[in-house]
This record gives structure tokens, sequence and C-alpha cells, in this order.
């Protein structure tokens, strides 16, 4: 097997940032845009790997956090790394497990040389140095990790923000020093919250750390969408061209159109799985809340325009059951349904790149999307 990381640009959109690329990694090349489900605890939610497969998803993102809490890196290492302890063959990036060192955390105490925290298991204390993540992530054995860094929440002020972008970089060139795997490629995360120059500080520094990708992070955090488009059409111009960039936490249709027409190639985003469990679909025409008591006698599919395993042998009179009566079937398969749609969508749209389109394709798509409603 190669262990090689490369990224091509197979078109560039003629009218916004888009571009159409294939981002070849030891388990497999990726074709971007691309959607990653969120494996969090090495395993997608309700999806076996066989129907993730069938639904197209090229590449899953695991936790690093919650993998080092349970059940343990080093068990995992001892399994064999990620894709055999989860029996998944193609590629996997991982997370650095600091975004969840902040927000989940009973306690946290941040200092230059890393992050004292307690476990939300149990809450026994824990420390996570950039060197301690660079050792986690070997042992898990992803294709991609992400660099150690401070998430700043949205609403911080300058000086919180700037301090955190500091240290953000400053721990990326620990991780930089510390990262030894020549299987997996190492991205930095670019912060700065919602401050414009405060990220392009933050992203000029770490683009020489951009060997092999570059990831965005500190957006969809609470901020209004048409401030998290206004910081990424500031940042366009300015990202490296020949490797591929990853906008973090962010998998709502719209979204993800307006992220791909403002150059990104990666996201993604528990969404699909988190709403489907709550009985909640992605449809071509907005989304359906299956509990609904409309649906109880409607016998056809969630989606006339997918072929998924869920719309083509389940009505949504019977998901509005399963999902009422408290099933697990009804998650399982509206989670398949929901990836399914989305990685659809992120296909549909490197479609219309290579075909210089996508204005058009987006156009076309919230004119049916809206008819019910976005998110």
């Amino acid at each position: 097997m190669e262990k090689d990381f490369r990224f091509e640009t197979i078109k560039q959109d003629a009218r916004t940032g888009a571009r159409a690329g294939v981002f070849h990694t030891p388990h497999g090349d990726i074709e971007t845009p691309v959607y990653m489900p969120v494996g969090t605890q090495a395993t997608v939610k309700g999806v076996l790997p066989r129907d993730l497969k069938e639904a197209g998803a090229q590449i899953i993102l695991a936790n690093t956090y919650h993998l080092y809490m349970r059940p343990g890196d080093g068990i995992v290492k001892a399994a064999g790394g990620l894709h055999k302890f989860m029996n998944w063959d193609r590629p996997i990036l991982t997370d650095s497990g600091g975004f969840q060192v902040f927000s989940l955390a009973k306690l946290n105490k941040i200092k230059d040389e890393g992050v004292y925290f307690n476990s939300h298991v149990d809450g026994r204390l824990h420390f996570i140095s950039p060197e301690k993540a660079m050792e986690i992530e070997s042992n898990l054995g992803a294709d991609i990790a992400m660099a150690f860094d401070q998430c700043s929440p949205y609403g911080a002020d300058y000086k919180f923000s700037e301090t955190a972008m500091k240290r953000t970089l400053q721990w990326l060139d620990r991780c930089k020093a510390a990262h030894r795997n020549p299987d997996q490629a190492l991205f930095p995360i670019v912060q700065g919250n919602m401050f414009k120059d405060l990220r392009e500080i933050s992203l000029k520094e770490s683009i020489p750390y951009a060997e092999h990708g570059i990831a965005i992070g500190g957006l969809s955090v609470g901020e209004p969408k048409s401030l998290m488009y206004e910081i990424m059409d500031f940042m366009l111009d300015k990202y490296p061209t020949d490797v591929p960039r990853y906008l973090m936490g962010v998998g709502s249709p719209d979204c993800l159109i307006e992220g791909v027409k403002r150059g990104i190639d990666m996201f993604d985003c528990v969404l699909a799985t988190r709403i489907a469990r709550n009985g909640t679909a992605l449809t071509s025409r907005g989304k359906i809340v299956v509990r609904n008591g409309k649906y109880k006698e409607d016998f056809t599919p969630l989606d006339p325009e997918c072929d998924c395993y869920c719309c083509r042998n389940y009505t949504k009179a019977y998901l509005r059951h399963m999902i009422n009566v408290g099933e697990m079937t009804g998650a399982m398969l509206l989670s398949l349904h929901n990836i399914t749609f989305l990685t659809k969508l992120m296909r549909d749209m490197r479609q219309a790149i290579l075909q210089d389109s996508l204005t058009e394709f987006a156009e076309e798509f919230y004119a049916k999307y809206g008819e019910i409603g976005t998110f």
C-alpha cells in the first residue's frame, strides 16, 4: 500500500470558489467535495460499515477524546488500529480531542503546556498536551490526524480569542515536532474566532505546517450563518491551493452548499445521525419530521429522489411508527437515509462543478428544499 497523501484539483468552478478534486490517501482516494459521517466512538451510530459503503461514504471521522477515555488508545493500537478495530478499510480522520476537552470535561484548566481536565465519564484528572494528543492519534492510526488546538467560544472577546489563537499556533509547532507517524497526515487548524485579522494571522502561520491539508475550526459554534459565510469569504483567496481544506463541524445541506461555493473540500457533522434519532429526515424537498401525525397514513417513501435502502423499502407511516414506539430500527433507517442524502448531495455538487453548473444546481436545490423549510 502506497503511503502517500496527494491532492489534485480536477476542476475549478468558473463563478465561485468551488473545486472538484481527488485526495489520495493510504486507504483509498477521496473524491472531493466530501461529507464525512461522524463515528464518535469508532462507529457511526446505528449504521453498519457495510451500509455506510452502500450510502457512498468515502471517509469517516472518529473522536480522539472519547476513544482515549474508552476503551483507551492503547487497546485500539493493540487491536491493530482503528481500521481493524472497527472493520473499516477506507480512510479515517481523527480530531485532536481539543474541542471535547473544552466542552465536555467537567472542569478544565488551560495552560501553555497543555490542558488539565476532569473526565466527563468518571471525574478522574487527565492531562493532554500537544505531544500527548499526537501519541494518542498515532495509536489510533487514522489516515488524517488533527493538531491539538484551543477553540475559543462564540462571543469571546478579542483578547481571549487572540490568546487562544496564539496558543493554537504554539501547540501546532509542538504537534509537528511530536508527529512521527509516516502513515498519517497532520492537518493544522485555523482559529481566531470571528475576528478577521486573527483569522488571517492564524491561516498565514498555519500554512507552512499544511503539508497535506488544512482545517478551519471555530466556526458553526453558535454564530449566525451569515457571519460564518463572511469569515469564509474573507479567507477564500488566502488558502493554499495544493491541499484539501476541511471545515470542521458543518453538515446541514445549506451550509454544505455554501461551504463548497467558498472553496471547502471536506466537511463533517453529527447532524445527520443526531436528528435521525429524533425522527427527522433530510430530503430533496426539505426536512421531514416523521413523528408528526400527518404521516400516520402516508404510505409513500421519505424522498422520491432517493434510492437508499430506507426509501426503497419503507414508508413514512412505518418510520413514524418505529420512531414513536422507540424502536431502534427507525433511528437506524433514518440515519442511513440522512447519510445517503448528504453523500449524494456532495456527489451531485461535484458533478455540477465538473459541468460548470454549480450556481444553477444550488438555485434548483434551494427552490425545492425551501418548500418544506431549511435548518
